[in-house]
């Protein structure tokens, strides 16, 4: 472990938050429950129901995560699952992600707030034998989603080792192809784990074999470093909730509440309110209920401003000149919908708490995730990726995605259906 990560690890304390996602059938729900049976984060009725049904077979460990009654019936997972298990190094919460591309969009969700992605690769899938080894189209498009939604650490588990007859030649055939994809892609690997998931090899307990030396995939975790927001610089909160304190309608103080997206805000600070431009000085910073000293990113705070102003849930508290609004921006479009995204058509999209219209004015460009080429395109299909320009019906605060995942994403539902259809990543203003 290099000396950054661990003083990474001794700074922050917080669970860290990972997503297993990859193609159907690649072993996410069986690696969580391989996770949490060898960690004993399991109860003990648990353990006896699925002793019961295993009758005298080896456990189900996939069984743990697919609580869905169809998930069961199917035999893949639909929903996002969410578990929760410690070590003696740390804490965990592990959101199984689905693996069919009809549930993409749930894939996205979990990504969304990861500070790692595990993506499973189902080496018994691959011919590798081939040079360079053909990868699984979604597993490459689950890398790409979570290299595009910023998760910090991305992780590849070389899955099944026992199914195959020489393990050392084909995990490093694959480790070599997923390198290649990673180096095109622009992906910093955090890195490539060879796993049984049915079979527990190197899941918790260091891989007894002569080719590998390196951590298991549970070691790996526990090292990796949990995303942190920005605290330094000036201030962005999208205003979640208004507060008044005691009863009527006179100057009875209002706290805007909400989740600070980077920057720290304490009492004294000039501030001002997005979009109607007007400024105010901060009287009072308040936590949980206490009066404090300050907030900073990552927590939620509630700003008390010395004098009343017209403001509501979808607004943003922002230092003075620092951000501004904006009706048109480029973004990445993750579509998600079976209706394909076409230039004019009118949609409902939400930045921090506020909806607004807004419409597709251009489709400069769909991502070929095969050749990770941009190519020519009028539409975008369900779970492609392309590059466009939106315009909003209202000015918002946008800021580039790779400054700040809060200011810089948005997501698209439609109008008609209430389908969330995609998520917008800003990647410039103007």
């Amino acid at each position: 472990m290099n000396a950054a990560v661990h003083t990474q690890q001794l700074a922050d304390h917080r669970a860290l938050r990972f997503l297993t996602a990859g193609s159907v059938d690649d072993g996410k729900s069986t690696l969580i429950g391989r996770l949490l049976y060898d960690s004993r984060a399991i109860l003990a009725d648990q353990l006896d129901t699925l002793e019961r049904k295993a009758a005298g077979q080896p456990i189900d460990l996939s069984l743990l995560t697919d609580g869905l009654e169809a998930e069961r019936e199917q035999g893949i997972t639909i929903d996002v699952a969410y578990r929760y298990f410690a070590t003696k190094q740390r804490k965990f919460i592990i959101a199984d992600a689905p693996g069919h591309e009809q549930y993409t969009r749930n894939m996205v969700t979990a990504a969304a707030g990861s500070d790692a992605a595990v993506v499973l690769v189902d080496i018994t899938k691959l011919d590798v034998t081939t040079r360079p080894v053909a990868l699984l189209p979604q597993t490459r498009r689950h890398a790409l989603l979570a290299h595009l939604l910023r998760v910090p650490s991305i992780v590849f588990a070389v899955n099944k080792l026992d199914a195959v007859n020489d393990p050392a030649q084909a995990y490093t055939a694959v480790r070599n192809a997923l390198l290649d994809f990673a180096e095109q892609a622009g992906i910093q690997v955090a890195g490539i784990v060879p796993v049984s998931a049915l079979r527990g090899d190197n899941v918790t307990q260091p891989l007894d074999a002569d080719w590998y030396d390196g951590p298991s995939l549970l070691q790996l975790l526990e090292a990796l470093p949990t995303a942190q927001e920005r605290t330094a610089g000036h201030l962005l909160l999208p205003v979640q909730y208004v507060a008044r304190e005691g009863e009527g309608t006179g100057n009875q103080p209002r706290t805007l509440w909400g989740r600070i997206a980077h920057g720290r805000v304490k009492a004294g600070d000039a501030v001002q309110i997005l979009p109607s431009g007007e400024t105010a000085v901060v009287a009072e910073v308040r936590r949980a209920g206490s009066v404090v000293d300050a907030c900073e990113a990552g927590e939620s705070a509630g700003v008390v401003l010395d004098r009343q102003l017209d403001v509501s849930r979808g607004d943003w508290i922002a230092t003075p000149g620092t951000a501004r609004t904006t009706q048109r921006f480029v973004a990445t479009l993750a579509w998600l919908d079976p209706e394909p995204a076409v230039v004019g058509r009118k949609y409902w999209v939400r930045h921090g708490n506020r909806w607004v219209h807004a419409r597709i004015s251009a489709i400069d460009s769909r991502l070929d995730i095969h050749t990770l080429q941009a190519t020519e395109a009028h539409e975008l299909a369900v779970n492609e990726i392309g590059h466009v320009t939106v315009e909003t019906q209202q000015p918002l605060p946008v800021e580039p995605y790779a400054d700040n995942r809060v200011g810089g994403a948005l997501i698209v539902v439609d109008p008609t259906s209430n389908r969330t259809s995609g998520a917008l990543l800003v990647k410039a203003v103007g």
